[in-house]
């Protein structure tokens, strides 16, 4: 077992359903029900699942959605923006300019990807105060709101995943999942499930606390004026090619990359982990969203701060990021799985996709291949 791996314990490893009781329990209670881990004690079985059968809970009401108007079109601007600054980039901006522009989404992707996700979400690992406050500075450039409502909102995202108290519910489509989720008013679920979860751990934290209080002054400096003013003033580039270029494409790139996760890896991919979920392995987007991607294992194991089932730094830049941090002790406490739990879910509940444990594994025993879960299997 690796350090600070996760073992569960095998007394829970098989927990009897009562399919009519669930479904007896959803029809009283119409509210969003819990359908995913989020921290290692939440799990209820040996291999780090409910012991509920949650497939009913997950669906998205059929309601017409209240689109804000001012978003809409706050959105369209960036986006054609980003088009211009595309166009900017190929054609007029300076080299430094398009260097200054890729470093700026380096940075603001390990802000999302190392902090509000990994650091304040999942507390998938502790840091001390200077990589806190490194990573603060980097998730205020990205502009993705404050982390702590960014952490709140993943948390409802997991702990609801796929129910209407999901921020980006996938069962609603391609587009609400991507972009669709902010352009309209949020579930009545989302807010009241939010408002039930344990946030105390993100409270104690002045520095994310600091960010939450001065935000629209922090992030207005960070995302927008200061990318703008530094090619401007240091390498004379133009007015135009700063603000199209170094601020809007690459605030909007960012944007869209992040958003891959909730929309292209919910959808396009193997899953290894367990083929009951909508969450997938997607490669491309591990790729743009330094190790985001694989997210059917994601899903399955939030706590493991690798957000992978390998240690690979090639398509996971914030392991990267974190491991290096850990060299000189600013980051702490990693969490991990253990293989042997990994290796008792993917048999049990995985697509038979697995590289190790898929159907082609020849230490695959005739028990370990009954006790795999089939969805929608058709019969002979």
């Amino acid at each position: 077992m690796p350090p600070n791996a996760v073992g569960l314990p095998d007394t829970l490893s098989k927990v009897p359903v009562d399919s009519d009781l669930t479904k007896e329990t959803n029809m009283e209670d119409e509210s969003s029900k819990q359908t995913g881990v989020l921290f290692e004690g939440d799990v209820e079985t040996a291999d780090g699942a409910l012991a509920t059968d949650t497939f009913l809970f997950k669906k998205a009401e059929d309601r017409q959605l209240q689109w804000v108007w001012r978003n809409i079109l706050l959105f369209a601007y960036v986006h054609f923006a980003a088009l211009y600054g595309g166009y900017l980039m190929l054609a007029k901006a300076k080299y430094a300019t398009v260097l200054f522009s890729a470093a700026l989404y380096v940075v603001g992707m390990l802000g999302i990807t190392g902090g509000a996700h990994r650091l304040w979400a999942h507390r998938s690992y502790k840091a001390k105060w200077p990589m806190r406050l490194i990573l603060i500075i980097f998730n205020t450039i990205a502009f993705q709101d404050a982390a702590y409502h960014w952490a709140r909102d993943h948390r409802v995202h997991h702990k609801y995943s796929e129910t209407d108290a999901d921020p980006h519910n996938a069962t609603r489509g391609f587009f609400f999942s991507h972009v669709g989720w902010l352009l309209c008013k949020k579930h009545p679920d989302v807010v009241a499930k939010g408002k039930g979860l344990d946030l105390s751990d993100l409270r104690a934290d002045p520095i994310l606390m600091f960010q939450k209080k001065h935000y629209y002054v922090l992030m207005p400096l960070a995302c927008f004026i200061l990318p703008t003013v530094i090619p401007f003033y240091f390498w004379n580039e133009s007015l135009l090619c700063s603000w199209f270029v170094a601020t809007m494409f690459r605030w909007c790139f960012q944007l869209n990359m992040t958003w891959l996760v909730n929309s292209a890896a919910h959808k396009f991919g193997g899953r290894p982990y367990d083929q009951t979920i909508n969450p997938s392995q997607n490669a491309t987007v591990s790729a743009v969203t330094f190790g985001e991607g694989w997210h059917n294992y994601h899903h399955v194991f939030p706590w493991d701060y690798k957000t992978a089932e390998w240690g690979n730094y090639n398509l996971n830049m914030t392991t990267a990021f974190i491991d290096l941090f850990a060299k000189i002790g600013w980051a702490y406490d990693l969490k991990s799985v253990a293989p042997d739990t990994i290796e008792r879910r993917v048999k049990r509940t995985g697509d038979g996709t697995h590289e190790l444990w898929g159907w082609g594994d020849k230490d695959l025993t005739a028990e370990d291949a009954r006790d795999v879960l089939f969805v929608d299997k058709k019969s002979e």
